[in-house]
């Protein structure tokens, strides 16, 4: 892995010619993002972000941190006990630069040995399953990491608007193989690109049946304003 997504965020973070970022998935042409978006203030984060940090409560695990800037402001405003992992080393470093106290390089499916109150996925929380069959391996991981009375609040988007509609029915046109939330990205970055990965979309209804068969309560939070939306698994 080149880490090139957190090159971006270490390069912004200490001025070193930040440039944007290219992201391709297998169903979008390639797309220029702002390295400076992952660095949002809290009154620039959507509000479904921003609901997640006003419900998260108790000692926090904030998984695929990335820049931090959900982590910051729990631990600055709000003065919780958060702990915050990425696999990106890149990532973790800058956000040792930028003040975050609890921060660490570590994939959720190897964390043992702690329990949490609030476990925060965000920014589309389910891309990191990578594909639907491996949903279950990681709802049961971040089930064993819940204190008793504890959340998980995810975010995702139902995808199914980025397929044609057929003209007569109005029903989607989706590929038959597989499901249609599971892509493969590619991100590149200052002329190199990285291994393409997979990438996981969840209509609600899907995530939901996902966390019943896991043993878990789903609750819908809030959508958004386009097939995006919160929720809170428990």
């Amino acid at each position: 892995m080149k880490d090139l997504f957190g090159k971006a965020i270490l390069d912004y973070q200490t001025n070193n010619s930040p440039e944007d970022l290219i992201t391709e998935t297998s169903i979008s042409e390639a797309d220029e993002m702002s390295v400076a978006y992952l660095f949002r203030s809290f009154d620039e984060m959507p509000k479904l972000e921003q609901k997640a940090l006003q419900l998260s409560k108790g000692k926090i695990l904030d998984v695929g941190c990335g820049a931090g800037s959900h982590s910051l402001y729990l631990q600055n405003e709000r003065q919780l006990d958060v702990l915050s992992i990425d696999i990106s080393k890149n990532a973790v470093e800058a956000c040792q630069l930028r003040g975050l106290q609890n921060v660490r390089v570590q994939n959720i499916l190897d964390l043992e040995n702690e329990r949490f109150d609030t476990i925060l996925l965000l920014m589309n929380g389910t891309g990191i399953f990578g594909t639907l069959k491996e949903t279950t391996k990681y709802l049961q991981q971040l089930k064993s990491l819940l204190n008793p009375n504890g959340q998980i609040l995810i975010d995702s988007s139902d995808i199914i608007y980025m397929f044609d509609q057929d003209d007569e029915d109005g029903s989607y046109l989706i590929p038959a193989d597989g499901y249609y939330g599971e892509l493969t990205f590619t991100v590149s970055y200052k002329n190199e690109t990285e291994a393409t990965f997979p990438w996981l979309y969840l209509d609600y209804n899907t995530l939901q049946n996902a966390a019943n068969a896991n043993g878990l309560q789903c609750e819908m939070v809030e959508e958004g304003e386009h097939f995006d939306y919160l929720a809170r698994l428990y």
